[in-house]
């Protein structure tokens, strides 16, 4: 076909197809690779205690465990980020206040959470293993991780945890733009309303990242 010869509907199905079927052309090498372990702490794994709890990444605690032991068994680094309290929290964006996911209008008391920033006990990190404490979105932002993973000789990240359209995905964004190869996980990723999860996997399909399930993960890794 030549160029500008191209239909709106063929421009359309075009896009579909990439959103739906993409598959990004690169290899996946294990000794290449880290496991980013995102944000499995207790406001977003802790059943009914605060109003950031993701019902799904708390079921999913069962296979995120599976990938992290199979991770360690191939000598390939678990990283780790949470939430917590760092600089006083002067190191965040200053108009987080301004969004509506806040939940300002709720009688509670939200200083509360992130504190400590505790990784979920099931999925605690081992001594030796990395936790980096971040201070928005992604992992990439303000933190040393492309420096870590350019010192461990890594150039792919394999991404788990919650939530699929914020942290994960703004960690997939800028792994990507860090010209990390990225492999997210389709169901070891959680979002709060399930409706969102499989509109941002189409977006991470299309232009950032090779989105596979746990077992497709575990078999390529072997």
């Amino acid at each position: 076909m030549k160029a500008g010869n191209f239909s709106e509907k063929e421009v359309l199905e075009l896009a579909r197809q990439a959103y739906n079927e993409g598959n990004p052309k690169f290899e996946i090498i294990p000794r290449k690779c880290a496991l980013l372990v995102i944000d499995m702490q207790a406001e977003f794994v802790r059943p009914h205690w605060s109003p950031d709890w993701v019902p799904e990444a708390t079921r999913q605690v069962p296979r995120i465990k599976k990938l992290i032991e199979h991770c360690r068994s191939k000598n390939i680094p678990v990283i780790y980020t949470i939430y917590s309290r760092t600089n006083n929290y002067l190191d965040r964006p200053k108009t987080g206040k301004f969004m509506p996911g806040r939940y300002s209008e709720l009688d509670i008391d939200f200083s509360l959470f992130y504190i400590d920033g505790q990784v979920w006990p099931e999925l605690a990190p081992l001594e030796d293993e990395i936790v980096i404490k971040k201070s928005s979105y992604g992992a990439f932002y303000d933190t040393p991780l492309e420096t870590i993973l350019k010192n461990l000789g890594r150039d792919t990240v394999i991404i788990c945890g919650t939530l699929t359209n914020y942290c994960c995905g703004a960690t997939a964004r800028q792994a990507y733009e860090r010209s990390f190869k990225v492999i997210f996980g389709s169901d070891v990723t959680a979002t709060d309303d399930p409706e969102m999860q499989e509109p941002e996997l189409k977006v991470l399909r299309k232009g950032y990242a090779k989105v596979l399930t746990s077992k497709e993960i575990i078999k390529l890794l072997d």
